[in-house]
């Protein structure tokens, strides 16, 4: 894989977006471990943006404006949803002192469906993939699969010391309320700034 690849793609992973939002989060709210767990959700998150590219269905998700639409307004509402918990001090991304028990399975469907309700996650993979698979690859496919596959390793390994960052200046936080409630603030207001990104986005 080139040097170009692998620029290409940290750039692509390392800037803010929902998973680096929603990781940060799990890192402050739960610690290092939970932390990592919302990075391996949000890279499992990317699966169904491959498949749909690997089988054309994200070339169809591009051109269709209805089928667009749908899956932004999808995402725009979850996001929303999550800047309502995010305010909550009772919600999913509260920060507490002690560590927070729920369960793994809860973090990682959270942070799967941040990155699901992507569209343009779909359509990064049909413009950004192909322009690194050669015309004469014998097998393209293949190919394609390769470079998701370390796209998602990237993106685990991005998220995971953006998270474990979070979870080591946890004690710093939580011990200070008044910036407990402007860190609920912030993530909440992350959220929303990106739901309305997602909704002004065009095809």
């Amino acid at each position: 894989m080139s040097l170009q690849f692998w620029l290409t793609t940290l750039v692509v992973v390392a800037s803010p977006g929902t998973g680096v939002v929603f990781t940060l989060a799990a890192g402050l709210s739960r610690g290092a471990r939970a932390s990592l767990v919302a990075a391996f959700g949000c890279t499992l998150g990317i699966l169904p943006h491959v498949g749909a590219a690997l089988l054309g269905l994200a070339a169809v998700l591009h051109a269709s404006a209805l089928a667009f639409a749908a899956v932004k307004y999808a995402g725009v509402a979850y996001l929303l949803y999550m800047a309502w918990r995010a305010l909550r001090e009772d919600g999913a991304l509260r920060i507490e002192r002690t560590a927070d028990r729920r369960s793994d399975l809860r973090v990682v469907t959270d942070a799967v469906v941040v990155n699901l309700l992507n569209p343009k996650l779909s359509i990064f993979f049909v413009a950004f993939l192909p322009q690194f698979v050669d015309a004469g690859e014998a097998h393209p496919l293949a190919r394609m699969a390769e470079l998701s596959g370390a796209f998602m390793a990237a993106t685990f390994v991005v998220f995971a010391l953006y998270g474990v960052f979070a979870a080591a200046v946890r004690d710093h936080v939580i011990s200070r309320p008044g910036v407990l409630a402007w860190l609920r603030r912030g993530f909440a207001a992350a959220f929303g700034a990106l739901a309305v990104r997602l909704a002004l986005t065009e095809r």
